[in-house]
């Protein structure tokens, strides 16, 4: 199995003397439940237990004191307590409303215990009875592979060597571009980038995707409450991975009857159980940047490699000299916003794209960093003028810009083309944006 960055958010969760119990969300088969699993090697005792299993759940359903309890689980599990830190993981704990609640008395009486939760999917957003304490718990979200854990998989981490020195990464710009597209089409669901990397065959993967689709639609059913609701989300689940990387309107969506309200709230759940986001457009060109719901959103899925399968356009990609050129540049956008997403760990975290007034200009995506928010442009080299980032550049508070391509990494000394403001052009390659904090540090100085 190949490491997950998220396993050095998890350890600096562990030695922080304000630890909370932690709640890790993540769609289904993000990897949630095999991360911790490892995590779980570092410690002296770890439980694991699925509340799914009744056995499991009973437990934390009894009336018992939380000292009572850690000792049945223990009990439970056959194992003896060792000295040393103990690790207690409850997976799928939306099916106790009492083990949610539970959260708030291991902060308040086991502060020495390192407590995390889970749970999959749409189960994440049904009315249990119960929410997590406020103030008592913290969240952590899990995503799928970046292109820096892809690497990993497929035994490429000497190549991130190149990519903590971009101005060295020229020399490899082909190897490194070719891993990219490969990427882009596997995507960065754990157990498809694993067969990829074993197997080296993108067809046999069509069982994998289909798989994890399957799992989607029957979690409507499972979890979803109400007819009429549960027709919508498996319509969207359905056809709405054709819509990636485009503005969509809520009313019709996807050529359908149902009313803006009925689409909305069935992408509401999705977002939540983190399958889907509405990207909204800001106006704004400095922190805050809030996306305004009034307008019409993008699409972007949790992941490429679903995209590609459901929307068919794998064929497209595969042997493509630059995936800009590949769905009208979609897939493009697709794979920018979920690698712009896979950079932090915040559940909070949202994206926005960028227009001026009434739309007269328009910037792929707007990112917050160190309390900036710089532009970001999914571009080819060819006939492109940045005209749109030059005119938040104008009117942004910051000297620097982005373009993400297929061409090699680059800073370009620029003025705007409408006030002549001197500002650096960033010309990222795809395979970069894992480092994009570090170079913008790096360039903005």
């Amino acid at each position: 199995m190949f490491v997950r960055k998220t396993l050095d958010a998890l350890r600096k969760w562990r030695d922080s003397e304000q630890r909370k119990p932690l709640v890790l969300r993540g769609a289904r088969q993000v990897g949630k439940t095999t991360l911790v699993n490892e995590f779980g090697r570092e410690f002296e005792n770890y439980l694991s237990f699925n509340l799914e299993r009744a056995s499991d759940a009973a437990l934390f359903e009894r009336e018992l004191s939380v000292d009572a309890l850690v000792d049945a689980l223990f009990a439970l599990r056959g194992q003896p307590k060792r000295e040393g830190r103990t690790l207690i993981f409850i997976d799928e704990i939306q099916h106790s409303a009492r083990a949610m609640a539970r959260l708030r008395y291991f902060y308040e009486e086991r502060p020495d215990l390192h407590i995390v939760a889970a749970g999959s999917l749409l189960e994440n957003v049904v009315d249990v009875g119960a929410s997590f304490p406020v103030g008592r718990v913290e969240f952590m979200a899990l995503r799928p592979c970046s292109f820096a854990e892809f690497l990993g998989a497929m035994g490429k981490d000497n190549l991130l060597y190149f990519a903590d020195r971009p101005e060295e990464s020229v020399a490899v710009h082909s190897e490194l571009l070719s891993l990219f597209n490969q990427y882009v089409v596997v995507g960065g669901m754990p157990e498809a980038v694993q067969h990829f990397a074993d197997h080296r065959d993108v067809v046999s993967l069509d069982a994998i995707y289909e798989a994890l689709l399957q799992g989607y639609r029957d979690d409507v059913e499972k979890y979803v409450r109400g007819r009429k609701l549960a027709e919508v989300v498996r319509f969207v689940i359905e056809r709405g991975w054709m819509q990636a990387g485009e503005v969509v309107t809520l009313g019709g969506f996807a050529h359908s009857d149902y009313r803006a309200r009925e689409v909305g709230e069935a992408f509401r759940l999705l977002e939540k159980a983190m399958l889907a986001e509405l990207v909204y457009p800001t106006t704004a060109v400095a922190v805050p940047a809030m996306g305004e719901t009034k307008r019409m959103p993008k699409l972007f899925w949790l992941d490429t490699g679903l995209v590609n399968y459901q929307a068919g356009v794998r064929r497209e990609l595969i042997g493509a000299a630059d995936i800009i050129d590949v769905w009208r540049g979609r897939i493009a956008e697709q794979v920018v916003a979920q690698e712009l997403l896979a950079l932090s760990d915040k559940v909070s975290t949202r994206r926005c794209y960028w227009v001026k007034g009434s739309g007269t200009a328009e910037v792929d995506f707007v990112w917050t960093h160190n309390s900036r928010l710089y532009p970001v442009e999914v571009k080819s080299g060819r006939n492109s003028h940045l005209r749109s980032l030059h005119t938040f550049i104008d009117a942004a508070p910051i000297d620097v810009g982005i373009r993400v391509w297929s061409g090699a990494f680059s800073v370009e000394e620029q003025q705007t083309a409408g006030r002549g403001k001197p500002f650096r052009l960033i010309n990222l390659p795809f395979y970069l944006l894992c480092r994009l904090p570090d170079i913008v540090e790096r360039v903005a100085q």
